[in-house]
């Protein structure tokens, strides 16, 4: 693969093929790219050379390249083909990345291409894309390889010439039965070590860890990390073998699911990137942004209830904003913690258990050492013992409640089915800024006296 360093010198030998009509030239040099590194080019070239630049690629060239640009690249290039050249390429492309393709054209652009497809590809697509979003069953592919029991080592090494070429993946092949049961499976390694003559029934594993159609694609690639598969198969209902899921898709499902939680932490709202306009990345966070607004005015509320003791002890006021601070922060990161937790294992009552009792420790280890340590700065300050004993007393249970809360939320959501990543990182903090600030004034006035 080229380094992104050297494709600005590359796309500029490319130009100069282009211009001299070196086609020989144009495609060694390509033959040694990956797909990833001829859409980065695609895209550097100037406008007036990519449609050149597209004549130039043959259909599995371009099939392989539009499968690593942006929706919007897609349809340009697919534009710029004509629907003749444009379904020849989409047969030649992964079953899921033409879904996703065609998910994002107008359906009367959609139909067209389905139309004027292959038949045989373009019921595959269709039946994909009945398949509910974010499943197993959209995700597939049918480009695999299975192999009838009753084969022998030499039978599947003679389908492998076959169809290895189309396959998606060689690394693992399924056996299925006369019903098309999915009941073994054997990696390439072991059929290479296996005799001749051998029969696949003997040297296949019978435990076959597999997936359904409608099983959710994070817990699906949770499966293939935890395993370290290559590829997970898919089966319907009746156990039949429909597809298979292969690593780079996951790979993908996990950037997307992270990418997701990132962005309910913050709150910033859904589908914003580097490219969103900025009227509709407006759009998108003010719903959330709105509602923590409104929840900051109760801070507001506590403030000027307490007015009266702020007026008596001004020291306190020095300390608010610290206390709210840090509170949210705790909650934040225990809210992190757990949110990544619940993506990478499987949650039970005693994992929850174990859990939460240690956020607790953590909550009162923090609590103590940082209200210690404020406690000391506020005496030393202000030469007031009792002001210290109030902020540091203060810290410490406003810091154990925080982590208590970024945690026992989140579980709670997900208990309820609800994603967890709902519960903020901007709501977390709203909220223990709210308690927070109880906390402090509720035990300042009770020391009122003795603080003035």
């Amino acid at each position: 693969m080229v380094k992104d360093y050297t494709l600005n010198e590359i796309t500029i030998q490319v130009i100069q093929y282009l211009k001299d009509a070196k086609r020989t030239e144009f495609n060694r040099l390509l033959d040694e790219l990956h797909p990833y590194d001829i859409a980065r080019i695609y895209e550097l070239l100037p406008i007036k050379h990519r449609n050149r630049f597209l004549s130039f690629l043959n259909i599995a060239q371009l099939a392989s390249m539009l499968q690593e640009l942006d929706n919007e690249q897609q349809q340009n290039v697919l534009n710029h083909l004509g629907i003749e050249k444009a379904v020849k390429v989409m047969d030649k492309m992964d079953n899921d990345d033409l879904v996703t393709l065609l998910e994002e054209l107008l359906p009367e652009s959609k139909e067209k291409f389905l139309a004027n497809m292959k038949k045989e590809e373009s019921q595959v697509v269709q039946d994909l894309m009945n398949y509910s979003p974010e499943t197993a069953g959209r995700l597939m592919t049918n480009r695999y390889v299975w192999i009838p029991q009753h084969y022998t080592v030499k039978d599947v090494m003679n389908k492998l010439r076959e169809y290895a070429e189309i396959a998606e993946s060689i690394n693992y092949l399924y056996v299925i039965n006369d019903k098309k049961q999915l009941i073994g499976v054997i990696s390439y390694r072991d059929l290479i070590l296996s005799e001749p003559k051998e029969q696949v029934e003997t040297i296949m594993y019978e435990r076959v860890i597999s997936v359904t159609v409608n099983t959710d694609q994070e817990r699906a690639a949770q499966i293939i990390q935890r395993y370290d598969f290559l590829a997970l198969p898919v089966v319907n209902h009746d156990n039949v073998l429909v597809g298979i899921l292969t690593v780079d898709d996951m790979i993908d499902v996990l950037i997307q699911e992270a990418s997701e939680d990132i962005e309910k932490l913050s709150a910033s709202g859904k589908d914003i990137d580097f490219d969103t306009k900025a009227p509709i990345a407006a759009y998108r966070r003010l719903p959330w942004l709105i509602l923590l607004l409104f929840i900051g005015l109760v801070s507001g509320t506590i403030v000027s209830t307490f007015e009266e003791t702020l007026q008596k002890v001004v020291a306190l006021a020095f300390f608010m904003p610290m206390i709210a601070g840090m509170t949210g922060n705790t909650g934040t990161q225990s809210l992190a913690v757990v949110v990544r937790g619940l993506t990478s294992r499987d949650i039970n009552k005693k994992v929850v258990m174990k859990l939460i009792f240690r956020e607790l420790l953590v909550g009162i280890i923090i609590g103590l050492t940082c209200g210690i340590l404020i406690s000391i700065i506020a005496y030393i300050w202000q030469g007031n013992p009792l002001l210290g004993l109030v902020i540091g007393s203060t810290l410490v249970i406003t810091l154990i409640i925080g982590t208590l809360a970024g945690t026992i939320i989140p579980l709670i959501l997900h208990q309820f089915k609800v994603d967890p990543a709902v519960a903020s990182g901007p709501l977390i903090t709203t909220l223990n800024d709210v308690l927070s600030l109880l906390i402090y004034f509720g035990i300042a006035s009770i020391f009122i006296s003795h603080l003035m």
